[in-house]
């Protein structure tokens, strides 16, 4: 049951991006995508004795991700799309070398699938081509997986750091100002490496960006052969390569944006964004998720705080375990206990260790 629910998933996503998609051809990629998906789960749907009227109806993640598409825009669904599929892929691969069963190469088919469509169809020219790879590459730094893995960090080190102080002190204001303190700490030594991360990285690609640039002005026949010898390695026939190439040559902007992306591994939007929003944004995210089992011990003391705050710490767990679902494709309960578990078992431990010296101090 689960392989036909993510093949319904998909195909419900693929009908979502082919509605919303404005490059008629690349819509009509997204709805032969669709097609093969509900094919795929009306064969599943057969072949384990289930009525195939009764299997469209996609799962709560599939409507949770389309919703944020609608506000953070389709390509966050696109990007869903694949990562889930090729991590999918990957934990087939990894069970069956685990099993010791044969890995036969089919097991990422939906994602081949996908690029056989784009690569194949004579109508996607270089540009949509190269507009679909920024699209769907540029996803994975997403605002979304920023937001509930900056949260988790605070959540966890804070919650951990407040039950090791209350573990050696339940005297209120030391478990509140320790607790304040990490906060601060954390969310401004995150902000720190967050701006050191992009500001080096925006440095040093752009340095790398403008060397293409002047190879393509100076040697552009080099280039253009380069270009053509890349999406023939794609398995691109060389007619087809040499039409994309021609296409990407009469822009030089994107045949540069090409150039970097293949030969180089970057993403130029990705570049675009600011070194001090990124830090701003690691700041907030990282101190929603401390404030979290700070909270009780700005109301409470003793051990009441702290069992409120295990509590609500409990349920912040749970719920990024369960975001984290949107990305994985994992089971909700698993992945949320298993946050949960994990997080309390830290705290657990943070707290012996106060206890103890505590205990310690005090004799």
């Amino acid at each position: 049951m689960k392989n036909i629910q993510i093949e319904v998933d998909a195909w419900f996503l693929y009908q979502k991006l082919s509605d919303n998609e404005e490059d008629p051809i690349l819509a009509d990629v997204f709805k032969q995508m669709s097609e093969i998906e509900l094919s795929h789960a009306i064969a599943f749907a057969k072949e384990n004795k289930v009525d195939p009227t009764q299997i469209c109806k996609p799962s709560w993640r599939a409507k949770t991700i389309n919703r944020i598409g609608k506000i953070f825009g389709y390509d966050y669904v696109l990007g869903a799309l694949m990562d889930t599929e090729k991590s999918l892929a990957d934990a087939v691969v990894s069970q069956k070398r685990k099993n010791k069963v044969p890995v036969v190469g089919n097991e990422d088919s939906h994602v081949k699938i996908l690029r056989s469509i784009l690569d194949n169809d004579t109508r996607i020219a270089g540009s949509q081509l190269s507009r679909f790879e920024k699209r769907h590459r540029s996803v994975g730094g997403n605002a979304i997986r920023a937001a509930v893995l900056g949260g988790n960090d605070g959540l966890v080190s804070n919650f951990s750091l407040v039950m090791g102080i209350a573990g050696a002190t339940v005297a209120q204001t030391g478990v509140l100002l320790a607790g304040i303190a990490g906060l601060l700490a954390g969310a401004l030594s995150m902000a720190l490496g967050e701006w050191i991360s992009v500001k080096s990285s925006q440095e040093l690609y752009e340095n790398q960006m403008q060397l293409e640039m002047d190879e393509l002005e100076t040697n552009p026949e080099g280039e253009r052969k380069e270009l053509k010898l890349i999406y023939m390695a794609k398995g691109i026939p060389e007619d087809q390569a040499v039409k994309i190439v021609d296409d990407l040559k009469k822009d030089k902007n994107l045949a540069h944006q090409v150039l970097v992306k293949e030969e180089l591994g970057i993403n130029a939007e990705e570049l675009k964004g600011s070194a001090i929003e990124a830090a701003l944004s690691s700041f907030f995210l990282f101190a929603i998720g401390a404030i979290i089992p700070v909270l009780p011990f700005m109301f409470l003391s003793g051990y009441q705080a702290i069992v409120l705050s295990t509590l609500l710490s409990a349920i912040g767990l749970f719920l990024i375990g369960a975001a984290i679902t949107l990305f994985t494709g994992r089971n909700v309960w698993f992945s949320g206990f298993r946050q949960v578990i994990f997080g309390l078992a830290a705290a657990a431990v943070t707290f012996g260790i106060g206890k103890l010296i505590g205990v310690s101090m005090a004799g």
